[in-house]
């Protein structure tokens, strides 16, 4: 299913533009196939240049997650699973748990689930679950950096592509019919670069950003569940545990007013 706030920002974004244009007489310039393959190949090959393959790889799968709705874990469908983990631990052990362990779709709750069976310290378990929360945020924000700098590199390519069109429109000076030309692609460029950074490149690495921060949202209120079925909590006081937790987290991501 497609994500209905990308395509809503996108066609608020793009249609304001169309309109401003329209209203002024000069629509007929927002598409110039010269300008185009400047600023689009321009941007896409410096990021191929300053990117490893393995990253580059991965782009269509991040890209598929800002304009497809992500199926994703609900904080309360978690914290509903840890209690009734935690039940089943106080009455039948902690071992009892390895039977259900191939029933948990989330790799990431199986492996700390497997840590408790396998009689790690709450130390150790803590350690090894952060470990892996710091992996995964490096290898997404990894992706989503690829995509913030083409929004660097799009307005650069645009300001070329502007630089073009003026050395045209210098040659051309005394030939009025080539003017017109070389002047569209100078305009032309800079608002494809411009366009394509602040409606396209940015926008979706922030995006993916607030991905990332939700997801591994999830996986920290995974970690306190855990420890507390290790260390015996009783399910009542185990959901009130990760939802005051929940709860804390939300707020210290809000923006601080000074």
């Amino acid at each position: 299913m497609l994500d209905f706030m990308t395509l809503l920002g996108l066609g608020l974004g793009f249609g304001a533009v169309y309109i401003v244009m329209y209203w002024g007489g000069t629509s007929h310039l927002l598409w110039h196939r010269d300008a185009f393959v400047l600023v689009f190949g321009g941007t896409f090959a410096s990021m191929l240049i300053s990117t490893p393959m393995e990253v580059v790889l991965r782009l269509p799968g991040a890209l598929l997650n800002v304009f497809l709705a992500r199926k994703t874990l609900k904080p309360n469908d978690v914290i509903s699973s840890l209690v009734n983990f935690s039940e089943k631990a106080k009455r039948e052990g902690i071992y009892s748990l390895q039977e259900d362990v191939g029933r948990v779709k989330d790799r990431f709750l199986a492996d700390g689930i497997l840590m408790l069976i396998d009689g790690l310290e709450p130390q150790m378990v803590r350690e090894n679950l952060l470990k892996e929360i710091t992996f995964i945020r490096k290898r997404h924000h990894q992706v989503s950096n690829v995509i913030r700098s083409l929004g660097t590199f799009s307005p650069i390519f645009g300001l070329l592509a502007t630089l073009l069109g003026v050395v045209q429109v210098l040659k051309s000076i005394s030939d009025p019919k080539n003017l017109g030309h070389s002047m569209a692609i100078a305009v032309t460029g800079t608002f494809y670069g411009i366009s394509a950074a602040n409606f396209l490149f940015l926008p979706m690495a922030n995006k993916l950003d607030a991905h990332t921060e939700e997801e591994l949202l999830i996986k920290e209120v995974m970690i306190e569940g855990i420890l507390s079925i290790q260390k015996g909590d009783i399910p009542i006081i185990l959901n009130r545990k990760l939802q005051a937790f929940m709860a804390a987290k939300l707020r210290s991501k809000k923006p601080v007013r000074e």
